[in-house]
């Protein structure tokens, strides 16, 4: 937080208003950032569940897989491989890398 000088400047020069606008967006890009960081961790966990067979009857692996399923959504069948569990941890990394690289695109934008 950037200290208040005379003349309603902080020491960066910013005027207060600009100062609180800046601060703001940067807990917005925050949010961002750690919302983009819990999909990504749906996705990579529920890759992990995937290639070692976790037991789908099981609640929590079960809210895991659906939740990666519906992130990775329009990822579904981009690759059509022989066997699913490849296809899956494929389609889901490639997935978890572009929620990845737009959330922070759009972190960056918000607070350059």
């Amino acid at each position: 937080m950037a200290a208040i000088t005379n003349r309603g400047r902080t020491r960066t020069g910013r005027s207060r208003p600009a100062a609180a606008a800046h601060s703001g967006r940067l807990i917005i890009a925050r949010v961002i950032g750690a919302v983009t960081a819990v999909v990504v961790l749906i996705l990579v966990v529920g890759i992990a569940l995937v290639l070692l067979k976790a037991n789908q009857g099981n609640a929590l692996v079960s809210t895991i897989h659906d939740a990666a399923s519906w992130l990775a959504g329009p990822f579904e069948h981009m690759f059509d491989l022989k066997k699913a569990r490849t296809e899956t941890a494929v389609n889901w990394g490639i997935a978890a890398v572009v929620w990845l690289v737009v959330g922070r695109l759009i972190a960056r934008v918000v607070a350059p």
